[in-house]
């Protein structure tokens, strides 16, 4: 594979990633705030929130992997897991990967989900607005392509809907009342209605 190829091959599974990274983003605050998409159930939301990870996951290792086999730039093998050791760029590089390592670490514990508390796996799962920010501004750092145009505003845009995302899902948090609360107010709600013949409310742990 010619150097051009990779070259190529390299800022496009990178850029898509962002964008998929940024999508996921977005449909995690919609999972949160249980959202929908119109024409999806709820499931299917989630659904499409874990493959477009995984896909942003797979474009990831492929972007990678470019860059260690591309001879243009001096990036080991380590410097994909260790942060900061790279001979070309070490803190633009380092960033992006803190960024792989933080997404592995959501990914193996999203998949064994069912077999951890959940507590901790929200708490490693919250990690994952950190990785945004690193792998954007690995992006605009390590990248030599992002001086203007239209990718530039791509970039951009993909920043703003991440930050929106982001505020959203900490302003659900904020006003989520505790598990305790929540369940006093469902058997309120489910006594009145029980009293009253009303039909009862819908009421989402979460």
């Amino acid at each position: 594979m010619t150097g051009i190829v990779l070259w190529y091959l390299n800022r496009a599974t990178g850029i898509t990633s962002l964008v998929l990274m940024t999508l996921t983003v977005v449909l995690g605050t919609l999972v949160r705030r249980h959202g929908r998409i119109p024409g999806l159930p709820r499931f299917a939301v989630q659904g499409l929130h874990r493959n477009v990870g995984l896909l942003s996951a797979l474009l990831l290792i492929t972007h990678v992997g470019t860059a260690i086999v591309d001879s243009y730039v001096d990036i080991g093998v380590s410097s994909t897991f260790v942060p900061f050791v790279a001979g070309y760029r070490p803190f633009a590089v380092g960033l992006g990967t803190l960024a792989v390592d933080l997404l592995l670490l959501v990914l193996v514990t999203s998949l064994l989900r069912n077999h951890l508390p959940l507590r901790r796996w929200k708490a490693v799962h919250l990690t994952s607005y950190l990785l945004w920010p690193l792998a954007f501004v690995h992006g605009i750092t390590a990248g030599t392509d992002l001086g203007g145009g239209w990718l530039l505003w791509l970039v951009l845009g993909c920043a703003v809907a991440a930050t929106w995302a982001s505020l959203a899902a900490l302003a659900t948090r904020r006003n989520t009342p505790p598990p305790g609360e929540r369940a006093a107010a469902a058997l309120t709600a489910t006594s009145d209605a029980l009293a009253t013949g009303t039909p009862v409310g819908v009421f989402r742990n979460g």
